[in-house]
């Protein structure tokens, strides 16, 4: 896989939000303290989210004309970046349960690598406050995402991540909360690195606005995990067996030919 330029990294932030008015101008502000590249994704919000918006007029605005789920908010938010030039993202939700403080803590975990690295915010889980549906959600994506890749990571779920732009998957199928797990599958298929960063969260029941349907986006979720289970045993790990093997056959034909 190609090496970055670690100094000319182009790192902006990507705000998707829905109806969340109360919360909204401090994520907004709070970024704007530490990255003025900012896109803010008004995935058809219906409350003052566009009046908001508009007292900020040196950020990119992208409004979607009706709601249509997270990830697609994520995915316009990757393409505005992307045509743009920019080498990383870095996601924040605005729902105000991530703190804008934590992003030169992601930035600096960036430069430590000069391959192509996704990074996703390790929350404690353990805190007072944490809902219980959020705990043990993250506990069954944890599980999966280590059955279809190897890889163990302590959070999985965390919207606040660094992605890079252009290593990412081409070929993406979901549209809502089920986006940000099929995404960190296929990038870590492909080869990129999938890292947690420990930061810190904050739930307030009386701000927060959370859009996550317990039944239906768990049921979506579940459907998800299963079709990605079924290429990670039909295709996946057969072709990483067979590459291993190819690799191995090939460093000992290597060491033949430089002994001979």
């Amino acid at each position: 896989m190609p090496h970055l330029p670690v100094k000319s990294y182009k790192i902006c932030v990507i705000i998707p939000t829905y109806n969340n008015e109360k919360t909204l101008k401090r994520v907004i502000d709070g970024v704007l303290s530490y990255i003025a590249e900012i896109y803010v994704i008004n995935d058809g919000s219906t409350d003052g989210t566009r009046a908001i918006l508009e007292e900020y007029p040196h950020i990119r605005v992208v409004h979607h004309p009706k709601n249509m789920g997270k990830g697609m908010a994520l995915r316009t938010g990757f393409q505005r970046a992307q045509q743009d030039g920019f080498d990383y993202a870095i996601t924040i939700d605005s729902d105000g349960q991530h703190y804008p403080k934590d992003i030169p803590i992601l930035v600096q975990e960036l430069l430590q690598h000069s391959k192509p690295v996704l990074l996703i915010g390790n929350r404690n889980m353990n805190q007072k406050g944490i809902p219980g549906k959020s705990s043990f959600g993250n506990r069954f994506s944890n599980f999966w995402f280590w059955f279809e890749t190897g890889i163990q990571l302590e959070d999985t779920q965390s919207g606040f991540r660094a992605y890079p732009l252009r290593y990412l998957p081409q070929k993406l199928f979901t549209r809502k909360f089920e986006f940000e797990i099929e995404i960190i599958v296929r990038a870590a298929w492909k080869g990129i690195l999938i890292k947690n960063v420990p930061i810190q969260v904050l739930y307030d029941l009386n701000e927060r606005v959370s859009h996550f349907r317990p039944f239906q986006d768990f049921t979506r979720i579940s459907i998800l995990n299963t079709f990605l289970v079924c290429i990670t045993l039909l295709y996946i790990k057969p072709r990483d067996f067979f590459r291993k093997i190819k690799k191995k056959a090939f460093g000992s034909f290597s060491e033949k030919i430089s002994f001979s």
